[in-house]
């Protein structure tokens, strides 16, 4: 499928742009490692099963009980699960074998041990893409391929805003300035105006609350992403300060999140 790229966009060059943030952050610390998200799945999956983040509303009007769907990066499966139960088959993309392992078994849905790019999947009716692009530097044939796997209508979920996370206040305590840029919302909807695509949007708000079985978790959970700045005696320290009891559990709410919801109908190829 050909995918029109319209060069400038004012100034800026929005899928140079787009690579440098990427390049940034992994040459420094955090999503690039493979093993990272292995060794946070089980943290993630409980932080992510409850959380409430309307993007099922979002995709509301688009679903039938005749539909399919491909969950690009599925991570714990929270949104292909749920969706399993309102479509005829749904298909899970996901590359860490722990987010994997978090995944309930449904009858009607496939999950594909594959990146993105590299996943060999039938076209479906909606394919859905949320928080996964911050750490994809070729987000241009990675979205095209998203465009040319839909036939109904595409949609790409990031954050606009810090990652809510304590590695963020985290970072900020120990370097004493501010932690890398990450990819935006407002980036990517740049860069979707760059490749001739013009979305829909809708934002949705969220609190999004951090939740650990113990300290060794809460440290293990940050240290990747704070990378050669790690000071492991220091970050303990600070993290008592900042992580709060709840029962059994460790606490850290991050507060409302903001994110952007980019969809739209792909254009045929």
């Amino acid at each position: 499928m050909e995918v029109g790229i319209t060069g400038r966009i004012g100034d800026t060059d929005w899928v140079e742009r787009w690579r440098a943030i990427v390049r940034q952050r992994s040459g420094s610390a955090g999503h690039a490692d493979p093993s990272y998200w292995d060794r946070r799945a089980p943290s993630y999956a409980r932080i992510t099963r409850d959380r409430k983040d309307d993007f099922l509303r979002v995709v509301e009007p688009y679903l039938s009980p005749r539909k399919t769907l491909i969950d690009a990066g599925a991570g714990a499966g929270r949104h292909a699960v749920a969706l399993a139960e309102r479509l005829e088959w749904v298909t899970a993309v996901e590359p860490s074998e722990g987010m994997r392992a978090q995944i309930p078994p449904r009858d009607n849905m496939t999950v594909i041990a594959s990146t993105w790019q590299d996943a060999a999947v039938a076209k479906a009716d909606i394919v859905i893409c949320c928080h996964v692009l911050y750490g994809i530097e070729d987000a241009v044939p990675f979205i095209a391929k998203l465009q040319a796997s839909a036939r109904d209508r595409v949609f790409i979920m990031l954050r606009e805003g810090a990652i809510p996370h304590p590695a963020t206040l985290l970072r900020e305590r120990l370097t004493g300035g501010p932690g890398l840029p990450v990819p935006q919302f407002s980036d990517v909807f740049m860069l979707l105006i760059q490749m001739e695509i013009a979305p829909d949007v809708t934002f949705v708000r969220y609190r999004v609350v951090n939740r650990y079985t113990d300290m060794d978790e809460a440290l293990n959970d940050c240290r990747t992403l704070i990378g050669s700045d790690w000071d492991e005696t220091r970050a303990r320290t600070l993290l008592e300060e900042m992580l709060t009891k709840d029962g059994d559990e460790l606490v850290f709410d991050s507060g409302v999140a903001l994110s952007g919801i980019a969809h739209w109908q792909p254009r045929e190829s």
